[in-house]
């Protein structure tokens, strides 16, 4: 063991002066030297701490301060030795918290709190401190020792997050959907928003008491569990209709999002819930109608081809049950001389139910009549929409096959109610008057096919008229035109064969349903039959009529008699389903013998001139030998146009959109070329319609947008300043499923931002709005944007316009050309930039040729111009040029 001793002494002599040694005193100093050891690892401890230290006297004075004190306030010890702690005060706090501070030191107790103090440099900061009193010997406070510690960051931190709790609070408080927090384990719910609550019919605290077993239907609930779980794994981003019970019972259905979280110390879910109720609803709606829709087409495709009655029975009650899910179907025969009804097929049920059913038709009858006789009597349908509570219903037994309303469809034959067709429905209310209009055409057919089953005209009919409209079909009309051109053959006489096409036909069938576009046709069949012989009229096609006027002298009559039957037929607004259209039609026509000798070359010819009316707006076309040379001309260039994309014969040429103030390209437009190696450069006036009509447009599209998106890639990529690209828009790209599909691949190839426009026109924008909506607002999350290309010249509802996902007008060239002479064009063109400026629209004016037109758009605060007055369309090499002498840098070398 190492001792440490402090020796004191004198030299000693002996008496001849010789040196003996040392006389003196030795003391232990060990306990010393150990006490001096630990007090300079004490002083090192305090100087290298990573917290601040003061020491001040009793009086407060500063007689110490450490490193880590100077690296907070940016004080030196120098400058604060002698000095009292309070010079670092901020103001933050009151003087009562310091005089409570000095009253528990000074009593001798510790103190700990928080202090905003400041800097040497004027900054604020906040300081955890603890203060302890040093006291001697006595009991008497020697000196304060004050530890601090910077917690700025935390106090920053901490309102950060006071801050985003509040927020989140807002957001979970405000939201419109219904949220809540599941325990994973327990599955019982921590905490709810207002919505929720309103959703369940529970108060908050409620809410908090039950859990996910307690909101789902006793047999939804497996199916709820198994959801919640997968959920939970995240093997699903959502459970989509799943029943919810509310307190008092009720069941709505909701689309469940969800997300693992950490809720305090527990995992969770967040749970965020939809009520899809109204779209469910408005979906089986839909759902239902196509059943019964499917069941009639289907019906009617039965009665074409059947031809005994019973099996023409036994087959409706097929369909009905397992196509358009009907759970019960039977039909019924009358029994004049009984004066009943004799059930003669079924499906889904047994004879044994039936004969609990009133059969009945006798007035007198002591059961009374039921809802099987009153049918009958009455000839009307009659409905029951609640089987349980009807007293025309005694007989319950269709409830235990799932029914839960149903229908009673006469037969009627010749005046005379000869039988019925009884369906049920597992659906109350389930025939309202939408489906009672299907179902009502449907009992039609079915009594008009028993009026003519046992006649071989009926047969006839079916294979020779066309069902929807009554006239004749093509099969029946050829041999109707055979025959005439050999009449007119043999008496040398002349006829013409006059193709119509129905326009708009297929807007109203996207528009406005399926059943308003045929009510439409069989009001045009009958138009047409009272303006021309019914014999010499037929439906030829989904939009076609053909008629054949015979013994005509030439072109002249024929464009007499054609004015007259289309003035007939389409000068007064049809009315359908309460609703006014007004609609026209093109005509192609061929004459006998001069554009065919037989009735197949007069089809062909006819066809050929609707073709070129539909092309060029022509209202008639009469076949000339040009238009079939044409027709040769249009499959050559379509074949050049195929081979021309799979050898990438395509280029495009961009033409500049400038803001109007500056004059610097902001945009530009993605226009399409064909450098044919036979024909040269070709524009697109040429060949994009027949790509429509074609649909090669489609592929020709999807080129356009890749290349556009690998341009404007290169530009970025050689560092110029991009502009954004517009591509156009096709009708049949629009129309696609895939469109938005297309679209997302496209882009995933460029550059991000894409940069892309897509530039689609008004008209057809506002062909399917709904469904077009939804398109734009997908290709707006794919981060383009959408102008309205063409504006003016189409249909817009200012509804809808404001409903658009769009960020930009192009007004249409033919009004900048003609708004100097013409004050209409000029007034419109003003109107648009006001109605685009109310809209918070960009305002984009193409074919801008001079500069007073643009003088006047810059008065009328147009943003963009384009056209040949800046630019023409010009190639990608010439465009990049453009591009870098507006950046001023040197062309970059392209490859």
């Amino acid at each position: 063991t190492v001792r440490h001793r402090s020796l004191s002494g004198d030299p000693a002599f002996d008496v001849d002066g010789k040196f003996m040694g040392y006389r003196g005193v030795g003391t232990d100093i060990t306990k010393r030297k150990c006490a001096e050891g630990e007090l300079r690892k004490l002083a090192l401890a305090v100087r290298q701490s990573g917290t601040g230290i003061v020491i001040t006297d009793a009086a407060g004075a500063i007689e110490f301060v450490n490193p880590k004190f100077e690296a907070m306030t940016g004080y030196c010890a120098s400058e604060v030795r002698g000095k009292n702690p309070r010079f670092l005060k901020s103001g933050a706090q009151s003087r009562e918290f310091y005089r409570d501070l000095w009253e528990t030191i000074t009593a001798g107790k510790a103190w700990e709190g928080e202090i905003q103090n400041r800097k040497k440099t004027g900054e604020l900061y906040w300081e955890s401190q603890h203060i302890s009193p040093v006291l001697d010997e006595n009991g008497s406070i020697r000196n304060f020792i004050a530890v601090k510690e910077d917690i700025t960051e935390r106090k920053r931190t901490e309102k950060a997050l006071r801050a985003s709790e509040e927020e989140l609070r807002t957001i979970f408080d405000g939201a419109l959907d219904g949220i809540v927090v599941a325990d994973v384990e327990t599955r019982k719910f921590l905490k709810g928003n207002p919505a929720i609550c309103r959703m369940l019919g529970y108060t908050l605290e409620e809410i908090a008491g039950i859990g996910v077993p307690d909101i789902h239907p006793m047999r939804d609930l497996p199916r709820a569990m198994e959801q919640f779980d997968k959920l939970m794994r995240g093997e699903i981003p959502m459970a989509a209709d799943i029943p919810v019970k509310r307190k008092d019972g009720s069941i709505f259905f909701a689309d469940i999002r969800a997300t693992p979280i950490r809720f305090g110390a527990r995992d969770a879910l967040l749970g965020i819930f939809r009520d899809v109720s109204e779209r469910r609803r408005a979906y089986e709606k839909i759902t239902r109608l196509n059943r019964v829709y499917s069941v009639l087409s289907s019906i009617n495709a039965l009665i074409i081809r059947v031809s005994d009655r019973m099996e023409l029975y036994r087959e409706v009650c097929r369909i009905a049950v397992d196509l358009g899910g009907f759970p019960i179907a039977w039909i019924g025969e009358v029994d004049r001389e009984a004066l009943r009804v004799n059930p003669v097929a079924w499906h889904g049920t047994d004879e044994r139910f039936l004969g609990q059913i009133r059969m009945t038709i006798r007035e007198d009858a002591p059961e009374a009549i039921g809802v099987v006789g009153r049918a009958v009597i009455d000839r009307t349908p009659v409905i029951s929409n609640d089987i349980e509570h009807d007293p025309l219903v005694p007989a319950k037994g269709s409830m235990q096959r799932g029914a839960r309303s149903l229908v009673v469809l006469p037969l009627v034959v010749a005046g005379e109610g000869t039988g019925v067709l009884h369906l049920y429905s597992d659906v109350l209310g389930f025939f309202d008057a939408e489906e009672m209009k299907l179902l009502a055409e449907l009992s039609g057919d079915i009594s008009f096919a028993l009026d003519h089953l046992e006649k071989a005209k009926k047969l006839e009919y079916l294979a020779y008229y066309d069902p929807l409209t009554g006239l004749a079909n093509r099969a029946l009309f050829h041999e109707r035109l055979s025959q005439k051109v050999h009449a007119a053959q043999r008496s040398q006489g002349k006829l013409s064969l006059v193709l119509a096409d129905v326009e708009r036909l297929k807007t109203i069938n996207d528009s406005l349903g399926r059943q308003t576009g045929d009510e439409l046709l069989r009001q045009l069949a009958r138009r047409l039959e009272r303006a021309a012989d019914p014999v010499s009229i037929a439906r030829t096609g989904g939009d076609q009529f053909a008629i054949l006027l015979p013994e005509i002298k030439g072109r002249t009559e024929v464009g007499r008699a054609i004015e007259r039957i289309w003035r007939d037929c389409f000068a007064q607004p049809f009315e359908v389903s309460d609703t006014e259209l007004r609609i026209s039609a093109k005509a192609g026509i061929a004459l006998f013998p001069s554009d065919g000798a037989n009735a197949e070359a007069l089809f062909s010819n006819a066809e050929a001139a609707l073709q070129y009316a539909r092309q060029t707006g022509e209202r008639h076309q009469f076949h000339t030998r040009r238009l079939t040379d044409r027709v040769a001309e249009q499959l050559t260039l379509e074949n050049q146009l195929r081979r021309a994309l799979e050898k990438d014969e395509f280029a495009l040429h961009y033409q500049p959109k400038v803001a109007l103030d500056t004059r610097r390209v902001v945009g530009v437009e993605a226009l399409i070329r064909w450098q044919s190696p036979e024909l040269g450069l070709v524009l697109p006036g040429q060949f994009i319609a027949l790509m429509e009509s074609t649909g090669l447009i489609q592929e020709a599209g999807r080129w356009a947008l890749a290349k556009a998106i690998q341009d404007h890639s290169r530009w970025v990529a050689l560092g110029l300043p991009a502009p954004r690209v517009a591509v156009n828009v096709s009708p049949i790209q629009l129309r696609r499923r895939d469109f938005v599909a297309t679209l997302k691949e496209a882009v995933a190839a460029g550059a991000r931002p894409p940069g892309i426009d897509l530039e689609i026109t008004e008209s057809i924008i506002m062909t399917d709005v709904e469904g077009n909506i939804e398109k734009v607002k997908a290709a707006r999350d794919l981060g383009l944007s959408i102008a309205i290309d063409d504006f003016g010249t189409g249909y817009s509802s200012l509804g809808y316009l404001a409903k658009l996902p769009v960020q930009a007008l192009k007004i249409d060239r033919s009004f900048i050309v003609s708004m100097l002479n013409d004050p209409d064009a000029m007034t419109l063109v003003q109107t648009i930039i006001s109605l685009a400026q109310s809209l918070r629209l960009k305002v984009i004016a193409e074919g801008v040729e001079t500069e007073e037109q643009a003088k006047f758009l810059r008065l009328l605060r147009c943003d963009e111009i384009q056209g040949f007055l800046i630019s023409r369309p010009m190639p990608f090499d010439e465009m990049t040029a453009l591009l870098a002498a507006q950046a001023g840098v040197c062309a970059p070398t392209l490859r």
